[in-house]
């Protein structure tokens, strides 16, 4: 590792208090030996990468890493704190803290050499070592493979004062205690040097030694966001526990470095799999029927042990996962024995989360054109003929249009990844081909769910047909997109297409005559629909209700109505969230006051999912809560005849919304009430566990750290 660290990369007495802290204190460092290029970017990317999980492990670590633009060459700083600081482990706050810094470019062996750390922090000598080490060389020595632990100790001891007075650096040992840890640690093998291969961990089994029978045969594979870190780490923590349980254990670690794949003779001997991964584990069909154990890469470096425990028993159980077939992306990502209703939510979500930036995109810039252009921009000439650089006019025109572009992909990819999900990319070619003849045919969305639905059946019917294997290449590129487009053209045109294109119509024709006491109570439907899931399916169909409606050219009056109602109710709940911890902080842990300073953001821009923590925390009080107020100002909304023509955007579209100030109010009246009626309802139970004034701080400091820790890794409802 040898230039990556050097003392003035370490210190031994890191006094920061937060995660936040330690990385600008360990990335200041990196900063004033140029190897960040920009401090401020850099923290940003170590802070994205920490929200995707915590990089906190048990044993006192800490890894915040990242890949990065601003960092000019792979380059690891080292921190000790004798505080602790959390970086979200189940057992308690890290002393040791790791930041990883690697460009966003970096090479193999680089990569390599990282790994090679992920894997030594699981060797106890070397962990123990840094903890005593005195001094700054010393540490980044240890970390570089430069001495190995044992040397560091030695080396200690000879220089430890005769005297019994405090050694030089951050830590005070006696040559007792820096023997203590090899001591204790004889049975562990050495810190992997720099120069290790990590990656290629693939060539040969872990074995325990020789048994009279064939040892149980168990085939890994480890993957994190980043592939730096937790993804060796997670390798060494299983291949040490594989050695101790007498088991053949083969890891293939999908890293930043690439990865090279299992052998297919270890997979098909294999008696069991275990997949410990945190991104999509790449060709997972290669493990398709055998005994399978699915978790997260963390469980892999925490409980290596019990998995092994748990494939062996569902090897001996006959518990094994589905064989290999022709699953679509949406079927390997379910649960087994879902339904068909399952099935189908999950395909349509599919179709909805593809087009929805397509909306968001596409009407903006139309709420943009309109904003500047006047509602006339609609009749502008093509900009292709005619566009002033210095006219105002000439670029709202342009907005209009490129929205109105990007508008007219909505159905088409609404229906070709409902048939994506279905039927994996060959339902693509269909799906677009039956979304655009709906749109041919002024069938909608309705015509574009129906062709989504058709083209992945006849791709899936298809499929299952038997062929000669000379014809096999040729299926996927020529017969299957060949034969599907024009069944599905055939039904589009001729046989269902007239009927949905007389439903889309009445349809929109009920909503334009939509008025008084009918618009409001439309309005609380939407609201309260809004509101119920934050995010997921039936929230997901209210918006694509509303998004349907103004998915033209010309929306109607009622259809910018119902889209205004939809996007106030669905600011309504992170808003109201906010608004409660912040006058009744005192019923909410530390954890959820910290997420309602971010769900004033989250519920200002339309984000409804800034009040999951909350749902999922506390789900009989603040679910019910939400859904009044989501109701009360989706039925004001329409009540006061507000309008918006962009899909999304939040406060940041007001300027585009009619009746603004009214608007306004509605969300206002919402939010009030549902922090009205969430307030109450928690003050019912009381204060909060972990809140000021709550009964657990009463008791020890350390019983409330640990109750604490509990809330954040596992919320549970009051």
């Amino acid at each position: 590792m040898s230039e990556m660290i050097t003392a003035d990369l370490v210190d031994l007495d890191l006094s920061a208090e937060t995660k936040e802290a330690a990385a600008r204190a360990l990335a200041e460092r990196m900063a004033a030996l140029g190897r960040v290029t920009d401090l401020a970017g850099f923290l940003a990317d170590v802070a994205t990468r920490e929200a995707q999980m915590p990089t906190g492990l048990d044993g006192g670590i800490g890894i915040p890493h990242c890949r990065s633009a601003h960092v000019s060459e792979p380059t690891l700083a080292f921190g000790r704190s004798a505080a602790g600081i959390d970086f979200g482990a189940a057992d308690g706050p890290a002393d040791l803290v790791f930041l990883i810094a690697a460009p966003a470019g970096a090479d193999d062996a680089h990569l390599t050499i990282l790994s090679a750390l992920a894997r030594q922090l699981m060797n106890a000598e070397f962990t123990a070592a840094l903890r005593s080490a005195a001094d700054t060389a010393t540490a980044a020595a240890l970390i570089r493979g430069d001495v190995t632990p044992q040397q560091a100790a030695a080396a200690q001891t000879e220089a430890a004062p005769p005297s019994g007075e405090a050694a030089s650096g951050s830590a005070q040992t006696s040559p007792a205690d820096d023997a203590a840890p090899a001591e204790a640690g004889a049975p562990v093998e050495a810190p992997v040097p720099s120069e290790a291969p990590a990656p290629k961990d693939t060539t040969g089994p872990v074995t325990a030694g020789p048994t009279p029978e064939h040892p149980f045969r168990v085939v890994a594979v480890t993957s994190c966001p980043t592939g730096i870190a937790h993804t060796y780490m997670a390798a060494e923590s299983l291949e040490n526990a594989g050695r101790e349980a007498g088991v053949e254990l083969v890891v293939e670690t999908q890293g930043s470095a690439g990865f090279t794949r299992l052998d297919p003779a270890l997979i098909a001997a294999a008696d069991g799999v275990i997949l410990a991964h945190d991104v999509p584990v790449r060709d997972k069909d290669r493990f398709a029927g055998k005994p399978t154990v699915d978790v997260g890469v963390k469980a892999g470096i925490n409980r290596p042990g019990e998995l092994i425990a748990e494939v062996r028993q569902k090897a001996a159980r006959g518990e094994t996962t589905a064989p290999a077939a022709a699953g679509t992306p949406v079927e390997r990502t379910g649960e087994p024995g879902e339904g068909y209703g399952t099935k189908l939510r999950k395909w349509l979500m599919s179709g909805v989360s593809y087009m929805v930036p397509f909306v968001a995109a596409g009407g903006l810039l139309i709420a943009i054109g309109f904003a500047l252009g006047g509602y006339k921009v609609n009749k502008a000439p093509s900009v292709m003929d005619h566009f002033v650089w210095t006219q105002t006019d000439s670029w709202a025109a342009l907005m209009f249009q490129i929205g109105g572009v990007a508008f007219a992909f909505l159905v088409p990819v609404l229906a070709g990844y409902i048939a994506y999900g279905i039927a994996d990319r060959p339902g693509l070619v269909p799906g677009f081909v039956g979304g655009s003849i709906a749109l041919t045919i002024n069938a909608g969305f309705l015509g574009g769910l129906a062709a989504g639905l058709i083209s992945g059946a006849v791709v899936t019917a298809i499929q299952r047909v038997r062929i000669p294997r000379a014809l096999r290449g040729i299926m996927p590129v020529v017969v299957i997109p060949l034969i599907s487009s024009a069944v599905v053209g055939f039904l589009m045109f001729v046989v269902i297409g007239k009927p949905i294109a007389t439903a889309q119509k009445g349809m929109t024709d009920w909503l334009s005559g939509l008025s008084g006491a009918n618009a409001v109570l439309l309005g609380a439907l939407l609201g309260l629909m809004m509101c119920f899931d934050l995010g997921g399916p039936v929230n997901k169909v209210a918006y694509t209700f509303a998004t349907a409606g103004i998915a033209v050219s010309d929306p109607s009056d009622s259809a910018m109505k119902i889209m205004a109602a939809v996007m106030a109710a669905g600011m309504v709940p992170p808003l109201a969230m906010a608004l409660a911890t912040t006058v009744r902080g005192r019923l909410f842990t530390e954890t959820e006051r910290e997420n309602g300073k971010a769900a004033w953001v989250l519920g200002a821009s339309f984000i409804s999912e800034g009040a999951i923590p909350f749902a999922a925390a506390d789900p009989l009080r603040v679910i019910p809560s939400a859904m009044a107020g989501g109701a009360l100002t989706g039925a004001l909304s329409m009540a006061f005849g507000a309008t918006l023509r962009a899909p999304h955007g939040g406060v940041f579209v007001v300027p585009l919304i009619g009746n603004p100030f009214l608007y306004l109010i509605a969300v206002a009246a919402g939010v009030c009430a549902s922090t009205g009626l969430v307030v109450a309802l928690k003050t019912l139970r009381g204060s909060a566990p972990g809140a000021p004034g709550g009964e657990r701080e009463k008791g020890e400091h350390g019983q409330s750290a640990r109750a604490g820790s509990a809330d954040r890794e596992q919320p549970v409802a009051a």
